[in-house]
Order: structure tokens, then sequence, then C-alpha cells
């Protein structure tokens, strides 16, 4: 069994992490990356974060007790090719659409979060390197790591390079619990399966990019 949970099960103890507050995003104080051993207890998490732990928890008891082989995989910002991504979901791929389509973007905060980014084909070659090893459980923070993190400001400047538009913006609250910084620690899993990004965060974008501009008639 392989359960896709969320950096979200870290909840607002991610922003006890010292930040740095820079022209176009925030950065961790003397941290690279949040591990595996970040506490998920005694914090806010929102609804979605709780739904994920839950079943976080549950993966990791099943192999516990009845001896099951699961893998339990904290996900960051995931995104990639045939994503239909919106306002509330899957964010990368909604700018992404707005810019090429001509619709709004609205910015909760100041634009300056920072994200480490996964592109898909990297996420399912852990997924394969979990199923097909040993190891009877494992539990793994994955995303983009520190190599492959942007802001969302520094998104959008990104796609003005690559499409030349740059759609139109606005600013509201921040959201509740929404983390200023998520970088995923990736060691663990790096050591333990012998993974590696192989997709960097610029590329994957165009990646993304084309492919929505290619099957215009899914948007329109």
């Amino acid at each position: 069994i392989v359960y896709c949970s969320t950096n979200k099960v870290y909840g607002e103890n991610v922003d006890k992490i010292p930040l740095v507050e820079k022209g176009k995003r925030y950065a961790y104080k003397d941290v690279l990356g949040v591990s595996e051993q970040m506490s998920t207890d005694l914090t806010g998490h929102t609804p979605y974060g709780v739904s994920k732990l839950v079943g976080d928890l549950y993966a990791q008891e099943y192999s516990y007790i009845y001896k099951m082989k699961t893998g339990v995989f904290r996900m960051s910002c995931t995104y990639g090719t045939r994503q239909f991504g919106f306002e509330d979901q899957g964010w990368v791929a909604w700018f992404i659409i707005a810019t090429l389509f001509n619709q709004p973007v609205t910015i909760y905060g100041n634009g300056k979060q920072v994200r480490d980014m996964l592109y898909v084909d990297d996420l399912v070659d852990a997924f394969n390197r979990f199923i097909h090893s040993d190891l009877k459980n494992g539990l793994f923070n994955i995303g983009g790591g520190p190599d492959n993190t942007i802001s969302l400001l520094e998104f959008l400047e990104e796609l003005e390079l690559l499409t030349g538009k740059r759609p139109k913006v606005n600013f509201a609250n921040w959201r509740p619990s929404d983390q200023k910084v998520y970088i995923s620690d990736t060691l663990k899993l790096e050591k333990t399966l012998n993974w590696k990004i192989k997709t960097r965060v610029k590329e994957g974008i165009k990646k993304l990019a084309e492919w929505i501009k290619d099957n215009e008639s899914y948007f329109s």
C-alpha cells in the first residue's frame, strides 16, 4: 500500500522554523528542509491536513499490527502534465491555465510564500522504488527539496518568460494555517531508496505549460 500523505500533517509546527524575508520570497533560517522528525502533534492542521493525517496514521498502524507493506509519502507540491488545477487545489497548473486563458489569479498573502516543487514522474519513480524494495514499511518526506523551490511571485515571473503573458493578480488575506515556507528534507528517501530528482523546477513548469497549450480544448 502506498499512501499519499501531505506536508500539512505538520501543520503550524512548520511555522516555528525561523524565516528570513527577502525581496521576492521567504527562506528558512539555518534549516534546509523539514525532516520526518518534525512533530505532527499539538498543532493546527486545517481539515484537509487532519484528513490526511488520519490516513497517514492508519497506514502506519496496519503495517505495525498486521504486517502489511505500507509506504507513507508526505508530499509537498506535486505537479505535472495532465493536471487540471483550480484555485483551491493544484495551484501550479491553475496559475498556468489562468495566465494562458486570461483569467485572474488570487494570491492569499503577499506572494513570497515558498514551496518545493516535485514533478510527477519523480514522484512515481519513488513509489516504484519503494514497491520493489525489500522494505516492510516506510515513512518519507518527499518534495523538490532545497534545490527546487519557488515563490508565487517568482513563479509568475517564470511564466511571463515562458508565455509572454502575466495574469491580473488580486491579493487577499492569508489563509488560516497556510505555511509561509515548506521545503522537504528528502535525505532519508534519497539514502533509503537511492532516489534522486530528475526534473528540475523550470523544466517541469515548461513541460506543464506546453501540455496545457497543446490541449487548449480541455480548458476553453
